[in-house]
Parts: C-alpha cells; structure tokens; sequence
C-alpha cells in the first residue's frame, strides 16, 4: 500500500493540547514525525492573518486540523453562536492557509454528529444530508460539515490531498471533565467519583437511559489517523469508530464499577436524550486493516486513573451537577 506520509514529516497539529490533538501528537512523535505546535496564546486560529501567516513561515508537509471548539449537549445549548461561529473560522482559515502555503497532506476531523438525527442504523458515510440533523447540537454539526464540503472543494478545484474523518464519541487522557462543557463520559466519570467521596445513595443523570451510543478511545482514533494520512487520499469521509455500541444506563453502570460508586443510578426523562442512536458504519476505515484495540471498560479505567493522577478532582462537596 502507497505511503502517503513520509517517514520523518513534518505536521502541525492544530489543537494539540485538545483530546484529540494531544493523542495525535503524542502518536505522529512517537513515529518518528516533528510535530509542530502552537498554544492558543501563540496563535489564534480565528485569526486569518495570524494563521496564514504561520503556516507560509513554517511550511509542514501535513496539517492535522483537531482544533474546535466541541462540548456536551449543556454547552452547545448554551453557546450555540460559538459553536458554529469559532468552528467555522477555525476551519476557513487553516485549510485555505494549508493550501496557500503548499502543505501537501491535510487531515480534517469532523463529527458523528454531521449525521441526520434518525440516519439509518449503523450510519453510513453516504448519510450525509439526507434528512434533519439532531437540535441539540446542529450548529457545531452544520460547521463540521461545511469542514467537509471546504475539504472536498479543495480536492475538486485544486487536486490537493485533503481528507476528512468523521469520528465517533471519544474518550481518554485529557479529556474535560468540567460538569458545564463535558460529554457523557467524562461527566459520568466525575459524578460517580464525588458522589462516591460524598457517600450519595444516588446519582440522577439526563434523560431516560435509553440512547445508544458508541465510544472510541481516543488512542485508538490516533491510530486510525496515522493509518489515513498514510494510505488514504479519496473524496468521501471515513468514519472513525468500534462499530459497536451499549446505552446510556448500560454506560452508566459500567462507569459506576469502574469507580466503585455503590449507590443507584436515577433518570430525569425531563432533560434531553438527544440523536436516539448512534452506531456508525466504519467498514470504509477497517477495509485500510485498522481496527480498535482497547476495549471500553480498559479505556474507561485507564481514563479514570488518569485523571486523578493529573487532575486534582475535588473532594469536598460539588454543586448539582449534570451528566
């Protein structure tokens, strides 16, 4: 198979202190890449002339975009106008300023989440735009998929080498854990452990427990990204996921052994549930040989102990708090 990264290239992950972009990083270095990396205080990506820029300075031979602005089903409700506002200009800018400062490779990361509410089950790439998208997060997915469309434009109009994956629900070392902006997984990790420090008899999470959902660890998702920048150069997107899924109760309850909280797990069918499933179609991804190789209950351990080793979670008594 045609190797589509060289060995020793150079690559500017943009977002490299997110979930996303430090996992990438931490892969592509320990290949045997430079890594090339700004912190938000060095280079803000909304700005068209900083970013531009940058990259006609430092020339990669591949970017990486894994910056955005992404958060749970509170923060988009919250601040929808960010959502779609910061993940738009981010976007715009590092892929036209890839182009114009002749970075050969260009890996965008989208979402799950571009897909319609009630795609057909598991979701295949050829989803995209056949029916109504999921409220509670459809500014954040109408910016990923203008993400796409500016990625697939670029390979129309100019033959460039970008790509896109669309991955599913992720998780892992330095994820958020903050209870305002997080996903499920992170906010059940920290729920259950304060609830387990304050000896609760029961957690009460959103929704009713129903929803189907499939996690990634977000190691692994670095893998499929390697294995894309190397071997993979066409129009469509890739979905990036195990394939498999489990419910939120089930979820729930696999994070309560995980952390040892003994007491009930309780559901507000008042709050959203959110997209009713979400399994997506990765024969496209596993058809390049990759496959997942850490399963969930392992990933959420190893989650869990990273995050008290580096995060000094809180041990007195929290405020009400949402999953």
């Amino acid at each position: 198979m045609e190797e589509l990264l060289a060995a020793h290239s150079r690559v500017y992950v943009a977002g490299h202190r997110g979930l996303v972009g430090s996992a990438v990083a931490r892969r592509l270095t320990a290949d045997g890449h430079e890594v090339l990396a700004r912190t938000r205080a060095q280079l803000d990506l909304r700005d068209p002339t900083a970013t531009a820029a940058f990259l006609r300075d430092a020339r990669p031979d591949a970017v990486v975009l894994a910056a955005a602005r992404v958060g749970g089903i509170m923060a988009n409700s919250t601040y929808p106008v960010q959502f779609i506002e910061d993940n738009l200009r981010i976007q715009l800018n590092v892929i036209s300023a890839a182009h114009d400062a002749g970075v050969r490779r260009l890996l965008f990361l989208g979402s799950s989440c571009i897909y319609p509410r009630l795609a057909p089950q598991p979701i295949r790439e050829e989803a995209l735009l056949t029916g109504p998208l999921e409220e509670t997060n459809q500014p954040y997915a109408l910016a990923k998929i203008a993400g796409i469309v500016q990625v697939q434009s670029y390979r129309h109009q100019y033959g460039a080498s970008y790509i896109c994956a669309m991955p599913t629900n992720l998780y892992g070392a330095g994820d958020n854990f903050d209870l305002d902006s997080s996903h499920v997984l992170p906010a059940l990790v920290r729920r259950f452990h304060e609830a387990k420090l304050e000896r609760l008899d029961e957690v009460v999470l959103w929704g009713s427990g129903t929803p189907r959902r499939e996690f990634l660890h977000v190691d692994d998702l670095a893998d499929a990204c390697v294995t894309l920048l190397r071997h993979y150069d066409g129009d469509k997107p890739v979905n990036v996921g195990r394939g498999e899924d489990l419910t939120i109760r089930e979820l729930a309850e696999t994070v309560r052994e995980v952390v040892g909280f003994k007491g009930r797990i309780g559901f507000d069918p008042a709050k959203p549930d959110g997209t009713p499933r979400k399994l997506l179609d990765v024969s496209r991804m596993t058809a390049l040989g990759w496959h997942p190789r850490i399963g969930l209950r392992d990933g959420i351990a190893a989650t869990y102990a990273s995050w008290l080793a580096s995060a000094q979670p809180r041990t007195a008594a929290s405020p009400a708090v949402r999953a």
